[in-house]
């Protein structure tokens, strides 16, 4: 058994016992005047953002290629703007069919009203196939 140093037998001897939870009185858990209060540390607002994600994408089709951040921040731009337009046609055809949820198909039809041609279509190929991956999950 190692040797105890000085400080640790003076520290152990000198520290507070607890008394039994039974025991409390009943002003023991409020503040008494001149005692300090903790303050929580304020938190930042995360904003969620979608550069990991432009980043893993970049690396899968062009994996010596870089990106500077005022790329990736138009580039989170241009995804926020079509995520939104996007969310406010479908939004528009469930409202216009009466029905209260947005559904794959209110999406699938946004996509092919906002988004052109070839886009389009590659969008919802790819859309059908993240679904049923999903659903078979």
């Amino acid at each position: 058994m190692a040797p105890k140093v000085e400080g640790e037998q003076k520290a152990a001897k000198k520290g507070p016992k607890k008394e039994p939870t039974a025991k409390k009185s009943p002003g023991a858990g409020k503040k008494l005047a001149g005692e300090k209060t903790e303050r929580k540390k304020a938190r930042k607002a995360v904003t969620e953002t979608y550069k990991i994600y432009i980043y893993k994408v970049l690396k899968q089709v062009h994996p010596d290629t870089g990106i500077s951040s005022k790329a990736m921040s138009i580039m989170n731009s241009f995804i926020n703007d079509i995520f939104e337009k996007l969310a406010t046609e479908a939004s528009k055809l469930a409202r216009y069919n009466k029905k209260p949820t947005i559904t794959s198909r209110e999406i699938q039809t946004a996509v092919r009203l906002t988004l052109p041609g070839e886009l389009a279509k590659h969008a919802v190929s790819e859309g059908t196939k993240a679904v049923t991956k999903f659903t078979s999950a």
